[in-house]
């Protein structure tokens, strides 16, 4: 025990260097975290430590998926839903294709099942290290919303080709109309869970005589409450903190008070970049 948590402050010192070191040579630091972590790796003998991966899916993915959400503006993602769609959906599915046709001629035995298994990881670009990358470059604000909006949707278009792909490695069988109906339900039930806590959330703010200590708790709860019915439902939890969380940022000044915002903002940020 006593070891793990010396490797805990080891590696959380080893992260506060590369993002001081990031911020002095002015690039982003999630880039430099990745080739810490990998040079990292190779250092011998460190203490093993299994988290199982659900968990961690539970515990970090929807307050870091929340805040961004929180700082995008959904007229911003409304105006270029088109193009954001087309990138989130169609071209992931392209991507996913290429590299299965790809695995499969130059890998001996890759099935082009396999293929679209590693298509699903490697095709979609992550919704957080996106949006931290983008602050840290001098991109168009139209450029910025088009990419964090599709690397938010691009979730669902990840899951349902992982999924199904996964299904015909281990089955042999492919059913097209029952993958367009799970990625239809995963995309209109994240949606729905997504705005059904965000309006519960909305009124509670409201109607309730809180103050800054309680409204910030609240707000670390609700997005793993979207997260959770989402994923319990069968949709997808990404969708539905991104969707959740954008249409709270447009109530922000009704539902918090300037001190609450003063004491919550300030939370998020913390516990994000941990």
């Amino acid at each position: 025990m006593i070891e793990h948590l010396l490797l805990f402050f080891a590696l959380l010192a080893i992260i506060i260097a590369l993002v001081m070191v990031s911020n002095r040579l002015k690039i982003a630091y999630p880039a430099l975290l990745v080739l810490g972590g990998l040079a990292i790796s190779f250092v011998p003998n460190l203490p093993s430590i299994k988290i199982d991966p659900e968990l961690i899916f539970i515990i970090f993915l929807p307050p870091l998926i929340y805040e961004t959400a929180w700082a995008n503006s959904l007229k911003e993602l409304f105006k270029w839903r088109r193009m954001i769609s087309s990138f989130a959906f169609i071209v992931i599915f392209i991507s996913a294709a290429t590299v299965a046709v790809i695995a499969n001629l130059v890998v001996p035995g890759f099935s082009l099942a396999l293929g679209f298994m590693l298509g699903g990881i490697v095709s979609p670009p992550d919704a957080v290290s996106t949006a931290t990358i983008l602050k840290f470059v001098k991109a168009p604000r139209r450029i910025s919303a088009i990419l964090e909006g599709e690397s938010f949707l691009n979730d669902a278009s990840l899951l349902i080709i992982f999924r199904f792909a996964t299904i015909a490695v281990t089955t042999g069988q492919f059913i097209w109309y029952e993958a367009a109906v799970s990625f239809v339900w995963m995309v209109v039930g994240g949606v729905l869970a997504g705005f059904l806590v965000a309006f519960a959330a909305y009124f509670l703010h409201k109607i309730l005589p809180t103050d800054e200590n309680s409204d910030t708790i609240m707000t670390i709860t609700t997005p793993y409450i979207m997260y959770i019915l989402a994923e319990e439902l069968g949709a997808s939890g990404v969708l539905a903190v991104v969707c959740g969380g954008l249409y709270l940022s447009t109530k922000k000044n009704e539902i918090f008070t300037a001190l609450t915002r003063i004491h919550a903002v300030p939370v998020g940020a913390t516990s994000s970049f941990c």
